[in-house]
């Protein structure tokens, strides 16, 4: 099934038997339909993909969803992505791999992905404005909110890596 999702062949999924609690994309069509649409935009923005996949990845491994952490892995290294960036990303703060640009990104997609723990303030938010231009910071926002999305749907139906 990931390979339709990562395709854009939802409505397929309403007829696969899937390995989950729910088939959601059978019983909630027109808001999967929605889901998509916001996951067609993410694809389509500026930011670079390297860069879109290891927030996907770490804001995965932050709410410990292995069905999209394995999906975006195999994404990742699609896109020459090494084994060695993959496997920084817990550590991003203290690998020399990552660029500050990078860096800054990851730390946001943390503080969203932990919003209630950590916020995002005016200081981290001038920070990455440092490196990226308002539709940029919104953009990444909402990909960042979309993986978030996606980890809590697939991990409250069940979803597991095949």
């Amino acid at each position: 099934m990931s390979k339709m999702i990562s395709k854009g062949i939802v409505r397929g999924a309403r007829f696969m038997n899937m390995n989950n609690r729910i088939n959601y994309y059978k019983v909630a069509p027109k808001a999967l339909d929605k889901v998509m649409d916001l996951e067609i935009y993410t694809r389509k923005t500026l930011i670079d993909k390297k860069l879109k996949e290891l927030i996907k990845i770490r804001v995965s491994h932050i709410n410990g969803c292995e069905f999209c952490l394995d999906m975006h892995t195999k994404a990742a290294k699609k896109l020459k992505v090494t084994d060695e960036q993959i496997d920084q990303l817990k550590n991003w703060q203290e690998a020399d791999i990552f660029s500050q640009e990078e860096k800054v990104a990851f730390e946001l997609a943390e503080n969203v992905t932990l919003i209630a723990e950590n916020g995002v303030s005016d200081e981290l938010y001038q920070r990455v404005r440092e490196y990226y231009n308002e539709a940029e910071y919104v953009d990444l926002i909402i990909i960042m909110n979309q993986i978030n999305m996606w980890n809590r749907l697939s991990i409250s139906m069940g979803n597991v890596v095949n």
